[in-house]
């Protein structure tokens, strides 16, 4: 497996995979179908974040196919340019293989060479294996977003995660 920067040559791949991702996962912010997504839209914003000095989008791939992702956006004011917030994805069939952990490896590399000091993210409090995962690369809970999302018509809570390098 490569884990690797994406490219907007990625971009129709990336549309895919996260639709494949979003698709087959209870708790992403979006739902299955809810995100309108074009290649061209997508290369725009892969470019633009490429762009950003505090911001990235790292992709799994295997055997040529996009696997996961990890997006990592950091802040655009002075005060908060150290920090990033963090999305990531994984395909159904490779999720709890150890993609995660590699994914978020070369994030922490990356973060130290751009003077990144703060990585932080949600999950919902229900989500084990994303929980596991977090805590796992050494996030810890910083607090409770309560009835957050509203997931099949229940409202859920989020924590407040992050991990300082």
């Amino acid at each position: 497996m490569l884990v690797r920067e994406i490219t907007p040559e990625d971009a129709e791949n990336f549309v895919k995979l996260t639709q494949q991702v979003e698709n087959t996962s209870e708790y992403m912010h979006w739902e299955a179908g809810e995100r309108k997504v074009s290649p061209d839209q997508q290369r725009k914003m892969i470019e633009r974040i490429g762009s950003d000095e505090n911001s990235t989008i790292f992709v799994a791939e295997e055997d040529n196919q996009l696997i996961g992702f990890l997006m990592a956006i950091g802040g655009n004011a002075r005060r908060n340019k150290h920090s990033v917030y963090i999305v990531i994805g994984i395909l159904k069939d490779f999720r709890g293989k150890g993609v995660g952990t590699k994914l978020f490896k070369q994030l922490e590399k990356w973060a130290l060479t751009q003077q990144i000091h703060r990585l932080e993210l949600t999950v919902v409090t229900q989500n084990k294996a994303g929980l596991s995962l977090y805590k796992k690369m050494g996030f810890e809970i910083e607090g409770t977003k309560r009835h957050s999302l509203l997931i099949g018509g229940v409202f859920v809570d989020e924590y407040y995660m992050a991990k300082i390098l």
